[in-house]
């Protein structure tokens, strides 16, 4: 395996520090406990003119992600860096029909958890019972499950049910999220993650849940604007960093 000098040697300081803080964004999956073994998956845009991506290396965990063991492939999944490592080719089937499809997608993040899948698997998917569920109502689609994403012929139709939204429920699947930065895209899934986990918590009561009123569903867009000070992700990626660095600051090699 290159050593992280010799990918740094490789590499501009901007793919670099996309590269740090997709290593920072898979160990946060992992300290969050979303990870499902080496299964699952998120991808970055490399800055430049070229159609690179970044991704995991297949097979390792994501708590031994770093900046240096990322692999940087084109838009058909071939390396363009020359890596040990095999890639997962259902994962760069739905990250690369994003990609392709959304310019403004710099990073694709994709989950599955046990309360996503469960949460996937309701007829109505997620209910409006929670504040947290509120926040990714405004930007949310579903996507019908079609088998293990090997065909390139689900696509065009992945793409279609997202069409401009930026989170998504996988059916029978579980989750995935877009933002124009890994930080965006991080913050997305949170949210949705937590308010998955909220309902199975609450349905698991077995009392009559109380649905929060359309009206107010429909105004939390400026609302969640207002959360975040209009800076999104940006506002909680710098303490996740520091808080990532007190854990384990090997994601940066």
């Amino acid at each position: 395996m290159s050593s992280g000098q010799s990918v740094r040697a490789q590499v501009s300081d901007a793919e670099w520090q996309v590269r740090m803080d997709l290593a920072a964004c898979y160990r946060a999956i992992a300290m969050y406990g979303w990870d499902d073994l080496v299964f699952t998956h998120v991808s970055a845009r490399v800055p430049g003119p070229e159609d690179h991506f970044l991704i995991n290396a297949y097979g390792m965990m994501f708590e031994e992600i770093t900046a240096s063991s990322l692999v940087k492939v084109d838009r058909h999944g071939d390396k363009v860096l020359d890596s040990p490592h095999l890639l997962n080719p259902a994962g760069f089937v739905i990250h690369s029909a994003v990609h392709e499809a959304r310019h403004d997608a710099g990073c694709v993040l994709h989950t599955h958890t046990r309360a996503s899948i469960a949460v996937s698997a309701q007829a109505e998917g997620l209910l409006p019972i929670s504040q947290t569920a509120l926040f990714p109502y405004a930007t949310l689609a579903y996507h019908n499950y079609e088998g293990v994403a090997l065909n390139d012929a689900e696509k065009p139709r992945l793409v279609a049910d997202l069409g401009n939204n930026n989170a998504m429920i996988l059916r029978n699947h579980g989750l995935l999220s877009t933002g124009e930065t890994i930080a965006d895209a991080f913050l997305l899934m949170y949210v949705l993650e937590t308010a998955c986990q909220i309902q199975i918590m609450a349905q698991s009561g077995g009392g009559e849940l109380i649905q929060v009123a359309p009206p107010i569903v429909a105004g939390i867009q400026a609302q969640a604007e207002q959360v975040t000070k209009g800076l999104g992700g940006a506002l909680v990626w710098p303490g996740l960093l520091r808080k990532l660095d007190r854990r384990d600051a090997s994601f940066r090699d």
